[in-house]
């Protein structure tokens, strides 16, 4: 009856379902593993589920269970040593029908280098950068999901997006090197 509860004053199934796809890809940021992101968001759920009535405002529902997935990825962290382990993205999510094959691919590659910089941040940094930029959570909503000061939340914040941008940086010099040498 608790589960029922939950979510018996919302428009039910929808809006947990997109919770779930919201901690996916929350999980998956953070992991970069499909299985280990399944994982975390069903211990979440389950968790989110037997503690039901400790959520007494149901807008907070986001935050809330963002702040049960963080406590479960630092108890995952805990247990097992973190790998740099980074699973294959599907290609098909991000390609649009009207793209040509070379648009897609282009866009497949960026999108592939933007996540393997990001895999290569700090956790810290890395969990406040897909936190604020990729969703959208407010500064203070990061802080208590984190159980860490907001001044904490922007230092990381700061470090992250700088480190982001000389890495991809890098990465663009690197990946026109080639095309200059060829043209010399």
């Amino acid at each position: 009856m608790e589960i029922l509860n939950l979510f018996s004053k919302r428009p039910e199934r929808g809006q947990f379902e997109q919770q779930r796809r919201r901690l996916y890809r929350i999980a998956y940021s953070w992991c970069h593993d499909g299985s280990l992101a399944e994982d975390l968001v069903q211990e979440t759920l389950i968790k989110a589920l037997e503690r039901a009535s400790q959520l007494r405002d149901p807008g907070r529902l986001p935050a809330w269970l963002a702040a049960i997935l963080a406590n479960c990825w630092r108890d995952h962290l805990r247990r097992l040593k973190p790998t740099d382990d980074i699973a294959d993205l599907e290609e098909s999510l991000y390609a649009e029908e009207d793209r040509s094959p070379e648009r897609s691919a282009e866009c497949n590659q960026l999108v592939r280098r933007v996540r393997d910089e990001i895999a290569a941040l700090p956790v810290g940094q890395r969990q406040v950068l897909t936190l604020v930029d990729l969703e959208e959570f407010s500064y203070a909503e990061v802080a208590e999901v984190l159980e860490i000061p907001v001044g904490t939340v922007m230092s990381r914040l700061c470090r992250a997006r700088q480190a982001l941008k000389v890495r991809l940086q890098a990465a663009r010099e690197r990946a026109a090197a080639p095309v200059l040498r060829s043209v010399k």
